[in-house]
């Protein structure tokens, strides 16, 4: 079989369909009172960015629900916590500011997307705020809205994400085998589970 590849938007366009008026008419600019609410409830988001040739990252962020500040109705501070200091997203916001966020909420299937441009702030007075366990961040993500709406549940509800008896976190090695096994090949792997256990969960602000 041939492979066929789609070249242009009104070929997308013929296959897909047009969207609906409901999912055109469904984008905003500005945060309404359910969107503090849910940026309040969400514990993790997802930051994608691009840099200036192009190249893409999407960088997970987790800390206890609500680390998302509301700043005013077109703005939110993301902050930044202790990790592998590769920093390709913010590398990438420093060449082409512009991001797309989604929220998700444990158990739920909708999400919620923002998208906007972005600047990396290393003080602010918010930044009491942001303190978790007595760490204050280093930098935070200030986003400027653009674009933000409520994404529908197909994707959620086709992969089942949430449903514990469709899990299988066993399905692959530990953490600590797969370093072992793909990036770091020269290094103990005892050293390794040491790493990645019962301490790696209370260093999570160090």
């Amino acid at each position: 079989m041939t492979t066929r590849e789609i070249t242009s938007a009104e070929e997308l366009a013929e296959l897909l369909g047009a969207p609906t008026r409901r999912a055109l008419d469904k984008e905003r600019t500005v945060l309404h009172q359910r969107d503090r609410e849910w940026l309040a409830a969400a514990p993790f988001c997802l930051v994608a960015t691009a840099g200036a040739d192009g190249s893409c990252d999407v960088s997970p962020k987790g800390d206890p629900a609500g680390f998302t500040v509301v700043l005013d109705e077109t703005t939110i501070a993301i902050p930044e916590r202790p990790g592998n200091r590769r920093a390709d997203g913010y590398r990438n916001i420093l060449a082409n500011p512009h991001v797309g966020l989604i929220f998700l909420i444990p158990g739920r299937t909708d999400t919620l997307r923002i998208n906007g441009r972005a600047r990396l702030v290393r003080d602010a007075p918010y930044f009491a705020d942001m303190e978790v366990e007595g760490h204050r961040p280093v930098l935070a993500v200030e986003v400027t809205i653009e674009q933000i709406f409520y994404h529908c549940a197909k994707a959620f509800l086709r992969s089942k994400l949430w449903r514990p008896e469709t899990w299988q976190p066993d399905a692959l090695p530990t953490r600590a085998r797969l370093v072992k096994e793909v990036e770091a090949p020269t290094e103990n792997l005892a050293d390794l589970e040491r790493h990645y256990g019962p301490d790696y969960a209370r260093q999570l602000y160090v």
